[in-house]
């Protein structure tokens, strides 16, 4: 495993109402999720990928979420606490936490599980742009679905309601940010913020205006697993994809194992 020289902010300033009763005292990303809250699985995904140092952005019931980042061990990660959650969007998140986007960082949002090999696959994409979102594909999308429209490796627009006819992706919640990245995405924040509807907006429609002006690239990720949890449905589908993940990460690390022993008990030749 090799060590990132990225930091990772996770927005997790949310309390997920969809989600109620379970969110009533308790934000979404606390969640159990096949036996560890939702916050840990993403943590431990990051640590695995080489990642030495976590921001979580707090809102809603902050204090719980400490509590989940208090008793995680391996890997640095401490909480920035946005006192204006329940005032704003994500975007005003990502301005609370701006002064953490000075250097190279992953943007994750607070709801998306997903597979060690996702992380890597960002991570290893060799993308010409600041920005690179991490992406996938499907046969129809809802309204509800962040997508995109991409030409090449090449953001065109990204959006919930983008033409269907012109959509051939989605947004999965995960973005790597370079030097140039970082500044042209805290410079964007800071403009719409300042607007009439800043609090209003998502964060993601600064990545549009980016994508726009020529500054975001893709990384596709299909055959990786990940999944996002907005309800009681996602939170059900999540526990099973997150077990799903374990076994396949299990059978490939004990294949692993038996190819290395293998080749350390073959015969040196005489």
């Amino acid at each position: 495993m090799r060590e990132q020289k990225v930091k990772a902010i996770i927005l997790s300033a949310g309390q997920g109402r969809r989600l109620m009763p379970l969110t009533e005292a308790m934000p979404k990303c606390c969640l159990q999720v096949d036996g560890l809250p939702l916050l840990e699985w993403q943590i431990k995904a990051l640590a695995a990928n080489g990642i030495k140092e976590v921001v979580v952005v707090t809102g809603f019931a902050h204090h719980v979420v400490e509590d989940v980042v208090g008793r995680i061990s391996g890997i640095a990660v401490r909480t920035l606490y946005n006192p204006f959650y329940a005032l704003s969007d994500n975007l005003g998140t990502c301005w609370v936490a701006r002064s953490e986007m000075q250097e190279p960082f992953l943007l994750i949002n607070g709801d998306t599980l997903f597979e060690i090999s996702v992380l890597d696959r960002l991570l290893k994409s060799a993308s010409a742009f600041p920005i690179t979102l991490a992406t996938d594909y499907k046969n129809q999308y809802d309204s509800d679905d962040m997508k995109i429209v991409a030409e090449g490796e090449r953001l065109l627009k990204v959006g919930k309601k983008l033409e269907l006819d012109q959509v051939n992706g989605e947004s999965i919640g995960m973005m790597l940010f370079n030097q140039q990245g970082a500044a042209a995405f805290v410079n964007k924040v800071e403009s719409l913020m300042g607007g009439p509807d800043g609090l209003a907006r998502w964060y993601l429609s600064a990545i549009d205006e980016l994508a726009r002006a020529g500054h975001v690239g893709i990384c596709p990720i299909h055959g990786s697993g990940w999944c996002e949890v907005d309800d009681l449905d996602d939170l059900n589908h999540a526990h099973n994809a997150v077990a799903r993940w374990q076994r396949r990460s299990s059978a490939a690390e004990a294949s692993a194992s038996e190819q290395s022993t293998s080749r350390e008990a073959k015969p040196l030749p005489h």
